[in-house]
């Protein structure tokens, strides 16, 4: 057995620079490894040309060839079972530690806990740190340590702190040298982990000044191209949340800022309330009496529900894997509240449609439209899908775009009266609720 490495475990975090477990194995005593793994337990359950497993892969690759091209290194590339991955390599080099960054996810704690004690067991450290968000867990609390629950307080509290840190940056060019001297690690391709390149692509993340000064003016209506993709980068960590963050306070943007910060409040509620994944985080809303009409559902998917600004939403998440937050909305209110349908389904199918997917936010804002969450709509309040276009796309720009058929004979009548579903809705509710 060679000379003690310690290893550096990519996951959510895929850029070289300001990355901070990354930063801090490349200061320690020994040669780093990069690893990264494709979980099995999670590919498995996606779709073969899933854009975000293409995404990942490509990005990996970008950042293999950096390294091989200027430090002589690589990162070596793993399909399995995480434990099981770590059985092998551990027979394969003689391990002091292991670094990588924390995940918040139920099933990535569960993970990790699991991959720290067999390491513990063989004479391995295990370090994680905090890198994809500003504030975590329990750092932005009630006085009395209790979470919070309301957005607001909870942004004004994380405001406050943020005054009192110094937000640095963690470059990591001055350390790549420690890295191990071997660049030809074992890589993977897309169809050694069973998976085929997707024809859908990732879009570039643009956070120019402009966008961010207009941002607020803007955001609210879908025909404009005014929102900064920045979802997916942040989810899959191609991008450092610092630097955005440092941008966002440059830029003196209040709204920008604080949509990263929605981000982060999302995140902390579901690491104090990691039932609410599958379950209302008000548990009397678990007692609604969900119609859950499969052939309503299926239209629905499909963008076939008659009412066009929901359809355009779900058009264009079937075919480009993203949909505009205001849109996002109103076609989650339209499922809970219009068709009574749980809003578990919803959630399941936006989390294998969208790029940007995030378990947290899409749990969160799920819950937010069916009134069972934390800081939700009250649950008498139920969008008009029609009024909607009025306020959002008066030129019927955006409708014009993905449902071009939405004036023709071919084009299917609403599936539901609005009035009689908002009362059916309505008593539904109050009758789970008293």
């Amino acid at each position: 057995m060679s000379e003690k490495v310690n290893i550096f475990w990519f996951r959510r975090d895929l850029r070289l620079d300001d990355n901070k477990g990354f930063y801090e194995a490349l200061k320690g005593d020994h040669t780093v490894l990069p690893i990264f793994i494709f979980d099995s337990e999670i590919l498995d359950k996606l779709p073969k040309d899933d854009a975000r497993v293409t995404f990942i892969h490509e990005t990996l690759q970008t950042m293999r060839q950096t390294l091989q091209d200027e430090h002589g290194s690589s990162i070596a590339m793993f399909h399995g079972k995480p434990i099981a991955i770590y059985k092998q390599i551990v027979e394969d080099y003689d391990i002091e530690t292991v670094y990588t960054n924390h995940d918040y996810e139920p099933y990535a704690r569960e993970r990790d806990k699991e991959i720290k004690s067999f390491l513990e067991a063989n004479g391995i450290t295990f370090k994680t740190y905090k890198d994809q968000v500003i504030f975590e867990k329990d750092e932005v609390v009630k006085k009395d340590g209790d979470p919070y629950v309301v957005y607001t307080p909870y942004m004004r509290t994380w405001k406050e702190k943020f005054k009192t840190i110094d937000l640095e940056i963690f470059y990591t060019n001055n350390y790549l040298d420690n890295l191990v001297e071997h660049s030809r690690l074992p890589n993977l391709n897309l169809s050694d982990i069973g998976f085929e390149k997707s024809s859908q692509e990732i879009a570039p993340y643009e956070v120019t000044p402009t966008l961010i000064q207009q941002y607020e003016a803007t955001r609210n209506f879908p025909a404009k191209d005014a929102t900064s993709r920045l979802g997916p980068h942040l989810r899959f960590g191609t991008v450092s949340v610092r630097k955005m963050m440092k941008k966002a306070i440059a830029e003196k943007n209040e709204i920008f800022w604080q949509e990263l910060i929605w981000r982060e409040f999302f995140m902390q509620i579901l690491w104090h309330f990691p039932h609410t994944k599958d379950k209302a985080f008000k548990s009397k809303y678990d007692r609604i009496e969900w119609r859950n009409n499969e052939d309503e559902f299926k239209l629905w998917c499909e963008g076939k529900t008659g009412y066009p600004l929901v359809d355009a939403g779900m058009r264009e998440l079937n075919e480009t894997g993203f949909m505009h937050n205001r849109v996002r909305m109103l076609v989650g209110s339209f499922l809970c509240k219009h068709l009574l349908i749980d809003w578990r389904w919803g959630e399941a199918y936006f989390a294998e449609k969208l790029h940007d997917y995030e378990m947290a936010s899409n749990v969160g804002n799920w819950q937010w439209v069916a009134g069972s969450g934390v800081d939700a709509a009250p649950y008498f309040r139920i969008f008009n899908p029609t009024s909607q276009i009025q306020k959002f796309d008066k030129e019927h720009e955006y409708i014009k775009r993905w449902v071009p058929d939405y004036q023709e004979l071919t084009y299917p009548q609403p599936m539901v009266e609005h009035k009689a579903a908002r009362e059916r809705c309505l008593k539904t509710y109050k009758s789970a609720l008293n």
